[in-house]
């Protein structure tokens, strides 16, 4: 494949990526008004939220083992499909139990992509463009992301405006089908196709030796993805900003902030990934995650909460996350995983990642009307303070190395 032919290629399939954006930011400027509309309880409005994650866990644990059996991009365009199909149904919900089954399928087909965009660039990739190619993929969701957010505050006053905001993801599918129409299969996959290990893999060759610490690893990174509260600060943004005095059009427009912020770090680790290296960026993102989060716990333990200096504290925290945890987890994962397993691996590591996504979106809104916004954001600072340390001692360096010389190193390495 020229080079050419591959930039499309990472480019086109880390599209739908922004399919995915649109819907995980479409929600927060909609809840407010389905709350309303279907007088939801705040357990469940966490539930209308959240249950896009479930899906998102069957999506992503079904994903890797349909990619390999398969292929990569007959399984992307599937799963766009049907991520088109129920974005129309969600917009056209006449209740709640309608809007539920058409978010966990849409769930599904974001938690297929999720698994299949990043390990579908990385085995087209070389190794000197191969952080920065499968960076797209969160690239193009905070892109979607932010997307939405503009578009939820533009649609605020019009009728039925909740229904648009969850309908918009079904146009940019179409567009997401075309692209994908013209990218060839992985390499890798077209090479082991036929073969009896590509059917399946099986759970001792899995967790079984080396390859089950290296799964640890991966699986306990994707864990504190979502463990030091990014989906909270997407989907609640709004909300969180009302408890610090803002509300109303001015928390809609301020969360803009934050899809603006989120966007432009993110493309900031998209250059940075290949030059800097991998693990250099997330600790020093995982460091600043812990001070911004620091600062906006001692914000929200003040009598009078200062708006300015707690919006400034989330868009440090959304910069810090967007250049390190937020893409280079999918980038380490995908990278660290030995070809043998590694569509099935990063089906259990990204399953993983939307298990604790679900539990965080889900709690939240019970867990701060019941202990306060403090309490939880100072929750979300020491995981991050975790994380920090576990990606210094255990997460090695890949930039630079193609994926073979990955795989020996850890061979050689956890086989001792």
């Amino acid at each position: 494949m020229d080079n050419r032919k591959m930039v499309y290629s990472a480019v086109a399939a880390s599209f739908a990526a922004f399919v995915a954006g649109l819907n995980l930011g479409g929600i927060s400027g909609a809840l407010d008004y389905l709350i309303s509309d279907f007088s939801l309880t705040p357990l469940q409005a966490g539930f209308v939220t959240s249950i896009i994650m479930i899906g998102c866990l069957f999506g992503a644990l079904s994903g890797g083992t349909l990619s390999d059996r398969y292929g990569r991009v007959r399984i992307l365009s599937c799963s766009v499909f049907i991520i088109m199909l129920f974005s129309l149904l969600s917009a056209f919900s006449s209740g709640v139990l309608l809007l539920v089954i058409s978010r966990f399928f849409i769930g599904t087909g974001m938690g297929v992509l999720s698994t299949v965009i990043p390990v579908y660039v990385s085995e087209i990739s070389p190794a000197k463009w191969r952080g920065t190619l499968v960076s797209l993929y969160q690239m193009f969701i905070v892109t979607g992301i932010l997307i939405a957010y503009l578009l939820d505050f533009m649609m605020m006053t019009w009728a039925d405006n909740w229904r648009w905001m969850l309908g918009v993801p079904a146009a940019a599918s179409v567009l997401s089908l075309v692209f994908l129409a013209f990218i060839p299969e992985s390499p890798v996959w077209s090479a082991r196709a036929g073969k009896r290990e590509n059917d399946s893999v099986s759970w001792k060759t899995l967790t079984g030796g080396v390859n089950g610490k290296i799964l640890i690893l991966g699986i306990l990174l994707a864990a504190f993805q979502q463990i030091t509260g990014i989906n909270v600060v997407i989907n609640y943004a709004p909300g969180i900003l009302k408890e610090a005095g803002i509300g109303g059009d001015a928390a809609l427009l301020q969360s803009v902030y934050v899809g603006i912020v989120n966007f432009v770090f993110t493309i900031l680790a998209v250059w940075l990934v290949d030059r800097l290296g991998r693990k250099k960026i997330l600790i020093a993102g995982c460091a600043g995650l812990v001070v911004s989060l620091a600062f906006l716990v001692y914000e929200f333990m003040q009598p009078e909460a200062d708006n300015i200096a707690i919006l400034a504290a989330i868009l440090m925290y959304i910069a810090f996350f967007a250049m390190s945890l937020s893409p280079l987890m999918f980038v380490v994962t995908s990278e660290i995983y030995p070809s043998s397993i590694r569509g099935t691996a990063m089906a259990v590591s990204t399953g993983v990642s939307w298990i604790c996504a679900f539990l965080v979106v889900q709690l939240f809104p019970v867990t701060v009307s019941a202990y306060g916004p403090a309490a939880v954001f100072g929750a979300f600072c020491i995981l991050c303070l975790a994380a920090m340390i576990f990606i210094w001692i255990y997460i090695p360096e890949t930039k630079g190395k193609s994926l073979d010389e990955i795989e020996n190193y850890l061979q050689n390495k956890l086989g001792k």
